[in-house]
C-alpha cells in the first residue's frame, strides 16, 4: 500500500515539475502573445488556489472573500502606479498599502467571525466581498469605477524596453524570442508566484500544517489538547489574505489594468473553487494541476470546439452540438466527469489510489 501510494505521489510531483518546466520556458515554447497571457494567468491562479487551499483544504475554512484580498492588492498597485507614475517606489507603496488593508480586514473578519459555524462564516465573507465590489464600483474618483484604472508599469516591463541589444543596436533574440520588457514582465510574474507557492508548500509541510489538519479533522479535539483554535484559524486566514493580496499586485503589474471584473469579480472566486476541486483539496500540488487545466480550458476549449464543429460538418446535429458558443456547456460536462472519476481531485485521487489496493 505504501509503495503504491508513493508511486501515486511521485507521479503527481513529476506532473507538477513538468508543468513548472513548461511555465518556466513558456516564452520560448509558445511565442504568441495569447499563450504568454495564458501562462501568466496560470502562475497567478496557482498562488490564489494554493493560498485558498490553506483555508478550505488544510483548515476546513470556507470563505468567499479570497478575491476581495486579491482585489486589495491589485487596486493598491494600480492606484499607486496611477498617482505616482510607473516606478518601483509606486509598486512598493501599492504593495504595502494592499497588504495593510488585507491584513486589517482579515484580522477583523477572522476575530469577529471565525467563532461561528462554517455556513454562517461563509455568508459573512460573501457579504464582505460584495461590499468590496460595490465600493470599487462606486468610488470612481479613486478606483475608476466600472471602467477601472489603466496605468503604466515600470520601465523595465515595457515592450519597447531592450534588455539586450545585438551588434546592429536592435533588441537581441534568444531562440527567436525578443529579449524585451515583455519577457522581463513574464519572468517577474513567474518568479514571484513560484516564491509564494514554495512558501505555501513549506507552510503545510511544517508543524503548523499538522496543527491545521488537526483543526480541520476535529476542532473540539484540537481545542481540548491545548491548541488555540480561533488564533490558528485567524492566523491562517491572514496568511492566505497576504498571499492573495500579493498575487493581486503581481497581476496588476502584469496586466497594466485593474477593474472590478479583473480583480473583484465573483467569477474569479468560482474559478478558484473549481480549480481547488479539480486539483484536489488539501494537496497543494493540486493547485498547479487545477489552475493549469481550467485556465487552458477557458482560453482554448472554444477554439477546439470550433475545429471539431468544422470537422463534423455535414453530420446531423453534431456540428451544432460542438458549436463554439456551447463551450460552457462542455466545460460543465468535463467538470462533472472529473468530479465523478476523481472524487478527491486529480492529485488527491491519484495519490490515494494505492490505499484501496
Amino acid at each position: 500500500m505504501t509503495q503504491d501510494t508513493t508511486k501515486g505521489a511521485l507521479f503527481i510531483k513529476a506532473t507538477v515539475l513538468t508543468l513548472g518546466a513548461l511555465l518556466l520556458f513558456a516564452p520560448f515554447l509558445f511565442q504568441d502573445t495569447r499563450s504568454l497571457e495564458v501562462a501568466a494567468r496560470i502562475c497567478i491562479f496557482v498562488v490564489l488556489v494554493a493560498s485558498y487551499d490553506l483555508l478550505i483544504g488544510y483548515t476546513g475554512i470556507v470563505s468567499f472573500a479570497h478575491t476581495m484580498f486579491f482585489g486589495f492588492g491589485a487596486y493598491g498597485a494600480a492606484i499607486a502606479l496611477k498617482k505616482m507614475g510607473p516606478g518601483w517606489d509606486a509598486v512598493l507603496v501599492g504593495t504595502l498599502a494592499g497588504l495593510a488593508v488585507s491584513i486589517v480586514v482579515a484580522i477583523a473578519v477572522g476575530l469577529l467571525s471565525l467563532r461561528v459555524k462554517a455556513i454562517f462564516f461563509a455568508m459573512i465573507t460573501l457579504a464582505a466581498a460584495s461590499v468590496a465590489l460595490v465600493l470599487a464600483s462606486q468610488l470612481s474618483d479613486l478606483t475608476g469605477g466600472e471602467d477601472g484604472i489603466t496605468y503604466k508599469a515600470p520601465q523595465i516591463f515595457k515592450t519597447a524596453t531592450k534588455l539586450m541589444v545585438d551588434e546592429n543596436g536592435k533588441v537581441a533574440r534568444l531562440f527567436g524570442v525578443k529579449l524585451n520588457g515583455k519577457l522581463a514582465a513574464y519572468y517577474f510574474v513567474f518568479a514571484s508566484c513560484l516564491a509564494l507557492f514554495v512558501l505555501c508548500l513549506r507552510m503545510v509541510g511544517s508543524p503548523l500544517g499538522t496543527v491545521l489538519k488537526a483543526i480541520r479533522e476535529n476542532e473540539a479535539r484540537a481545542e481540548a489538547i491545548g491548541y488555540r483554535v480561533v488564533a490558528y484559524r485567524t492566523f491562517v486566514f491572514v496568511i492566505a489574505a497576504i498571499a492573495a493580496s500579493l498575487a493581486g499586485t503581481i497581476y496588476a503589474v502584469w496586466l497594466k489594468y485593474t477593474g472590478p471584473d479583473t480583480a473583484l469579480s465573483f467569477t474569479i472566486m468560482i474559478d478558484i473553487l473549481l480549480m481547488v476541486v479539480i486539483g484536489g483539496m488539501g494537496t497543494m500540488y493540486g493547485a498547479v494541476i487545477g489552475a493549469t487545466l481550467l485556465v487552458i480550458a477557458q482560453y482554448y476549449l472554444r477554439d477546439l470546439m470550433g475545429a471539431a464543429s468544422e470537422a463534423l460538418h455535414g453530420w446531423p446535429l453534431l456540428p451544432e452540438l460542438f458549436a463554439p458558443d456551447r463551450w460552457l456547456l462542455w466545460l460543465g460536462i468535463i467538470f462533472i466527469l472529473l468530479v465523478y472519476f476523481f472524487p478527491k481531485g486529480i492529485a488527491g485521487t491519484i495519490s490515494a489510489m494505492g490505499a484501496r489496493s
